[in-house]
């Protein structure tokens, strides 16, 4: 199965296959170059496996360039966050797996629209500094650690971040 990476295309989640092996060859081979060529570079790597309209490449390179800055340890600025993020750690157990239908239940209950991603990596769970699962991350906050919160705690959390995003 090919390497596929979520990463943020402007305001939506997007799957890009092959971003790892990219980033590693854009290390070696974009030693000097700007930001522009870097995010070119990147687009002309990336579109032989993934299908980039036209119209959007522009923030196709916008996002292949902050990953490759992050990939390089380099400080990106804070973006504006658009929309609501929650993300759940865990390898994928049962309470794991509940955690991540419950917040569908209330999303669907509520009508709030969210990008859910359930991050089983465990390189990228251990960026968050959890040490149990399932964990609950909402627009970067951790909000539970070791169990599955009660769905109107859920609730509240996605009210909360609903609040936030439209102010």
């Amino acid at each position: 199965m090919d390497d596929i990476t979520q990463i943020r295309i402007g305001k939506f989640a997007t799957g890009i296959i092959g971003l790892k092996a990219a980033l590693a060859q854009a290390a070696e081979q974009c030693k000097g170059m700007n930001d522009a060529q870097i995010g070119e570079f990147m687009v002309d790597l990336l579109s032989k496996g993934n299908y980039i309209e036209t119209r959007v490449k522009a923030d196709y390179a916008q996002a292949f360039l902050n990953q490759y800055k992050k990939y390089i340890g380099e400080s990106l600025a804070a973006a504006p966050r658009q929309g609501i993020e929650i993300k759940v750690l865990g390898r994928g157990c049962v309470q794991c797996d509940r955690l991540e239908q419950d917040i569908m239940a209330v999303m669907a209950e509520t009508g709030i629209v969210a990008d859910l991603e359930h991050v089983r990596d465990l390189a990228e769970i251990g960026r968050y500094g959890v040490l149990g699962s399932p964990a609950l991350v909402v627009n970067g906050q951790v909000k539970a650690v070791g169990s599955v919160p009660p769905k109107p705690k859920i609730r509240a959390w996605l009210e909360e971040a609903a609040k936030q995003t439209k102010s």
